[in-house]
């Protein structure tokens, strides 16, 4: 890669001292903010909302994280290994999320209207329906189980990813991969309760079978151009200079354009499978969708969240370019308009709407968020020091134990 079109080629770190008080800054600002949408009672319902659709998107960074993590185990990949780490403290981020979820908790009868119904006088038949998971210690219980899964997960994988690092054994390997093989499975199931529960159960009458993998899709989306972009940064400062090649960032690179289109993939496919069978307890959610300036914000997402980067990533060589800088920004702002489009009709009926307590509560909780991933970051090593597959991603053939050993052999017998 030439150094014209490599974005990390330059050799002289930037000066990020000015930009070190931000997140506390952020954090300040929007909490302020927050708390007068929290204290006012005309802006509790906006505060209650707005503060969802943050949670949400940093939610998705951590599952994204998380995700990238087990594929890395399962798949035993080798280019991936300089940015596992990174993965790794993204992933574990998601114990702090455990905190920011008490506004849901406490507001969570005021949003979801299904819990101030009452199912012996109500002729809600979807209700009715899926009163065995939509009732309130039911989701009390879905959610302390999926913080429960992901805290235990997420930590133990970055547990035996440091003793890796102390000790180089075979068996934090091994752990690694059974924990993996398990998580999977975990990491499906609780990422489809959440959203149901969290997202989908908003309109508790809408019927979709595939609402958990479109917010999968557009979550590792998210996490990999923001992956892509520290591991950038990382590799300008000096952290990951040595271990991010080419290869890693093209692969990234790659990876995003995949996802792009699995994301337009599952997308369209639920609105296709939805219109093309105009059931009325399935065509109500896009019906809303459709109205005011909903609809712009819906042609944004085809525009914006499939072709602009689709066409953006065909090339080769913009996956290694400076170009990917602007993209990862896009991606941020692509999720956010995506999350509003799901959460924001119930309270904006009539068209998107911009509060400034949307605003606020990202501040506040991306700054919190932001703080807590630096301070992961300046107590762990920035990459696997004693992975087994490092010397494979460095490029460097290492023949294996029993080739040495017999070439030993033949040099002392001659």
């Amino acid at each position: 890669m030439s150094s014209h079109s490599n974005p990390s080629s330059s050799a002289t770190p930037l000066d990020l001292s000015k930009w070190r008080p931000l997140p506390m800054r952020l954090m300040v600002v929007g909490g302020v903010l927050a708390l007068i949408g929290l204290l006012k009672p005309d802006l509790r319902e906006q505060f209650a909302f707005s503060w969802l659709l943050s949670f949400m998107f940093f939610l998705s960074l951590c599952m994204g994280g998380w995700f990238l993590v087990l594929l890395h185990h399962l798949f035993d990949a080798s280019w991936s290994v300089p940015i596992r780490r990174v993965n790794e403290n993204l992933a574990c981020q998601v114990r702090w999320l455990i905190p920011l979820f008490l506004p849901i908790a406490l507001f969570a009868p005021k949003m979801y209207p299904w819990m101030g119904l009452s199912l012996n006088h109500t002729p809600d038949h979807a209700l009715h329906a899926k009163e065995s998971l939509f009732n309130i210690p039911m989701f009390y219980l879905v959610s302390i189980g999926c913080f429960f899964v992901w805290w235990f997960f997420t930590t133990k994988l970055r547990f035996w990813s440091l003793e890796q690092d102390r000790t180089g054994s075979a068996e934090c390997t091994h752990r690694m991969r059974k924990l993996s093989y398990f998580g999977i499975f975990s990491f499906a199931i609780t990422v489809t309760l959440a959203v149901i529960m969290w997202m989908k159960s908003l309109q508790h009458q809408w019927f979709s079978t595939m609402y958990a993998v479109y917010f999968f899709a557009g979550s590792v989306w998210l996490t990999i151009a923001t992956v892509y972009l520290i591991t950038l940064l990382l590799k300008r400062q000096g952290p990951l200079r040595e271990v991010m090649q080419e290869t890693q960032f093209y692969f990234l690179g790659s990876l995003l354009f995949a996802f792009t289109v699995f994301y337009a993939y599952i997308h369209f496919s639920q609105y296709f499978i939805i219109w093309n069978a105009n059931i009325p307890e399935e065509t109500f959610w896009y019906v809303l969708r459709e109205k005011g300036s909903w609809w712009d914000i819906g042609m944004i997402i085809i525009f914006g969240h499939f072709f602009l980067p689709f066409l953006v990533l065909l090339r080769i060589d913009v996956k290694l370019s400076w170009l990917m800088i602007p993209v990862g920004i896009w991606a941020w702002l692509m999720h956010f308009i995506d999350l509003s489009f799901n959460i924001m009709p119930i309270i904006h009926p009539d068209g998107f709407v911009l509060h400034w307590l949307d605003l606020a509560c990202f501040a506040f909780i991306g700054g919190f968020m932001v703080q807590r991933y630096l301070k992961d970051y300046a107590a762990y090593p920035p990459y696997p020091q004693k992975d087994p597959r490092f010397s494979e991603t460095m490029g460097i053939h290492v023949p294996p134990v029993s080739s040495r050993e017999a070439a030993s052999a033949s040099g002392g017998a001659k």
